[in-house]
This record gives structure tokens, C-alpha cells and sequence, in this order.
């Protein structure tokens, strides 16, 4: 009898990432920074489908994009309908404000999301196939102001992670007085150019997008291309001077980069992407823009608005790159019990600790005290509370601080106060 084919265990979808501690502390903490750094500007929290229509991506993103033709999951549901997991944020918030009428309250509507999107890329470092991000719109007025709070709000959130290897690009993409007769010339200097048949479609549709191309031999011919930031109206011109001027009040440093163009077909004026060397090829780390017209593209109001994502996956890559530790200890407290008697006390003392907001977890199964001394420290406690038969006899509890080596016993009903002395609360 030939011997049973051993089950083959499953691995996660190639180029998606799985965080498991320890490394997901420094994860949640990239995330949850980002999050609380849009609260202190007034954003407010929406939550977003992971699929959308198709053809709100197509409109919103723009069709002659890599993101909607090579980028996108796309397929059928149940219904016959063609749907899309979301590539980016923008466009699903930009359906979310229509639908549920937020751009007729009060203006800016200052929104913050975070979650996954999903892009079929060539896994690589940096690259993946789901990637997270923490993005926010602001939508609703057209000014300069509102551009640089959110370039400074931005930047601050990398800067309140300890990150300061990074750069900040910045550009104009102009508005509709002026970016028609600049894209002409550059779509006159394109054609004159050996570009192969499906660069040559790109130039047509959307010319800004060959400038985008990563290819060495396309970069090498388009060196010399005419640049949106030297054809720009008045307006477009000092709106841009304007957002640069605020930022130096601001202290907050970039540098222009009038090549800087963004994967999206939807931004005007004002675009940024935020650069960190130490991650190669893969160095933007995040970037947004202002996006006149989007709105009403996809049949709202006639409101401006601007917005950026941050990658939460290529921001803990450049943490690391930085050196700089984000993990953090599991719990504060660890509790071990010995004995059935013991385990019952033990247990509604480490209730009681996390009711007072404090982390505690304790041994569990058989363990004795060496063993569960190892679990302590696996766990990064601070203070490890230890409770026997004697202990429970004489109705205290061994509180240990584990950096300072030091011990005393405690009544059972004060092990709270105990625990946050010691944990210089």
C-alpha cells in the first residue's frame, strides 16, 4: 500500500505580505500614527468597499493609466457585473461624497481612510500586490492654504515616527486655461520621437503619461520634453508660489522637481510624493495632489479638492532602513499562578488590570514558576505578579520589577495602585 501523499500546507498569494509579531507592532504602529495625525487636523474617519464598479475606476483613475489597464482584479460577479478590488482611494471616496451628499454640508469635508488596495505588479521589495495606506481628501475649496496644511500634515506624520531620511518633491500640473496648449507641444515633441506603437497610443490619449514611463530608453528620449511647470497660467502660477511660500512659513522643506508626475490621470495643480532613498527602486513612500474637476467628473458638484495616500507597507521599510524600532512589548504585566486555587485569583486580578487600561496576560497549562518566568520575558512585562497557596493564605500577591529586580508583597486589592507605581503611572 503506498503511503499516504502528505496535505501541501498553504502559503499567502504571491507578493502578499503577512505581518505577524513581532513585526506587526511596528505595522499597526505606522498605521495608527498616520491615522491620529489626520485626527488632529479635523479629519473624520470613512470606510470604504474593497470593490467598486469598474467603470468608476476607469472614470475616476483615468483609462489610458497602468493602474486601470494592467493593474486592476477585475472580473465578473454573480450578476454579470463588472467590478474592480480598489487600486486606490480616492475615487471610491469621491462616489461616497456624491452618494451620501457630504459635499453639501460644510466645506472643506475633511475625510481620512485606511485599508488595503490591490494592484497585480511584479512582486519586488516595496511592491506587493495588496499594499496599505492611510490616505485623506479634503474637498470643497480651492485654496492654496488648504494645500500646503495638507503637503505639512503629510510630512509631519512621517516626522512623528522618528523618519527623517526622506525628501519632499513637489511640482504643478496647472489647470485647464493651461495645460491644453502644453499638452499639444508635448504631444508635437512626442511624435517626433521613435517611440514604439503603444507608447505612441499613451501619447495620444494622455501624453504627461510618457513622461511617467520608467523604461531607461523612453527617460533617455524624453530628457529634452517641454515641462508643465514653464507653461502655467497666472493663476496656476501664483496658486503654486502661493502653496511653496506657506510651506516655508511652515518650515516644512521640498524641493521642486518639475518632472514629477504622478501615476493618476486626475491631478491639477498642486502634486507631491514624498522619496525615501533607502528603498531603491521602490523609493516613493507616499504623495498625493489637488484634483479640480474630479468630482463633477464622476457626476457631483463642481468642487476642487486635494489629497494623499500614504504607504504604510514602504514606510516600515524605511523605518528599518533608519534603523528605528517600532516593536513594542506584547503586554505590561504578566501573571503567574501556582495551582488551581491560585489560577482563579490570578485571573480575576489580570481582569481587573485590563479593565484599568493596563496590558496583562498570564501563564496558562501547567508551567512551573521557572517556566512561566521565561513567558514573562518573552512577553516584554515590566512587573510579573506571582501568587501561591502562601500568597493566597495571607491575602497578598509577590509584584516583581523585572528591570529593577525588586519584589514586595501586596495586598490582593491594592495589586492595581501596586502595578502602576511601578509602572510610573
Amino acid at each position: 500500500m503506498s503511503e499516504k501523499k502528505k496535505y501541501q500546507a498553504h502559503k499567502a498569494p504571491k507578493g502578499v505580505p503577512d505581518y505577524v509579531p513581532p513585526t506587526s507592532a511596528g505595522f499597526v504602529r505606522v498605521r495608527d500614527t498616520f491615522v491620529q495625525q489626520a485626527r488632529t487636523a479635523g479629519f473624520e474617519h470613512i470606510e470604504l468597499p474593497v470593490f467598486e464598479e469598474t467603470e468608476l475606476f476607469a472614470r475616476g483613475v483615468g483609462e489610458s493609466t497602468d493602474v486601470v489597464t494592467k493593474e486592476m482584479y477585475t472580473f465578473a460577479d454573480r450578476g454579470g457585473r463588472s467590478v474592480s478590488l480598489r487600486p486606490e482611494g480616492t475615487a471610491g471616496v469621491m462616489r461616497a461624497v456624491i452618494e451620501h451628499h457630504l459635499d453639501r454640508g460644510q466645506l472643506p469635508a475633511k475625510l481620512c481612510y485606511a485599508g488595503p488596495f490591490f494592484r497585480y505588479e511584479r512582486p519586488q521589495a516595496g511592491r506587493y500586490r495588496q499594499l496599505q495606506q492611510v490616505g485623506v481628501e479634503a474637498i470643497g475649496v480651492d485654496d492654496p492654504a488648504l494645500d500646503a496644511e495638507i503637503i505639512a500634515l503629510a510630512d509631519r506624520s512621517y516626522r512623528a515616527l522618528g523618519l527623517s531620511g526622506f525628501r519632499l518633491e513637489l511640482t504643478s500640473l496647472g489647470d485647464n486655461t493651461c495645460r491644453p496648449q502644453y499638452r499639444e507641444k508635448l504631444q508635437q515633441f512626442l511624435f517626433d520621437l521613435p517611440l514604439d506603437e503603444e507608447t505612441r497610443r499613451r501619447a495620444e490619449i494622455n501624453p504627461l503619461r510618457v513622461l511617467d514611463d520608467k523604461r531607461p530608453e523612453v527617460r533617455e528620449m524624453v530628457e529634452n520634453a517641454p515641462l508643465m511647470l514653464d507653461h502655467l497660467s497666472a493663476e496656476s502660477r501664483e496658486h503654486f508660489e502661493t502653496v511653496t511660500g506657506l510651506l516655508d512659513d511652515m518650515g516644512v522643506e521640498y524641493v521642486v522637481n518639475p518632472r514629477l508626475v504622478r501615476g493618476l490621470d486626475y491631478y491639477t495643480k498642486t502634486c507631491f510624493e514624498f522619496v525615501h532613498d533607502g528603498l531603491g527602486a521602490q523609493s516613493g513612500i507616499g504623495g498625493g495632489g489637488r484634483y479640480d474637476g474630479l468630482l463633477a467628473q464622476l457626476g457631483g458638484q463642481d468642487l476642487s479638492g486635494i489629497g494623499y495616500g500614504l504607504g504604510v507597507d514602504r514606510t516600515v521599510l524605511a523605518l528599518e532602513a533608519e534603523g528605528i524600532d517600532l516593536s513594542a512589548p506584547r503586554v505590561e504585566v504578566y501573571g503567574v499562578a501556582l495551582g488551581a486555587s491560585a489560577k482563579r485569583v490570578m485571573a480575576r486580578m489580570i481582569n481587573d488590570l485590563r479593565v484599568a487600561g493596563v496590558r496583562a496576560d498570564m501563564a496558562y497549562g501547567d508551567r512551573g514558576l521557572k517556566g512561566a518566568m521565561k513567558g514573562a520575558d518573552r512577553a516584554g512585562a515590566k512587573v510579573a505578579l506571582v501568587l501561591g497557596d502562601q500568597e493566597i493564605e495571607a491575602g497578598t500577591v509577590a509584584v516583581k520589577n523585572l528591570a529593577a529586580h525588586e519584589q514586595k508583597d501586596v495586598a490582593l486589592e491594592a495589586v492595581v495602585g501596586a502595578v502602576r507605581e511601578v509602572l510610573g503611572e
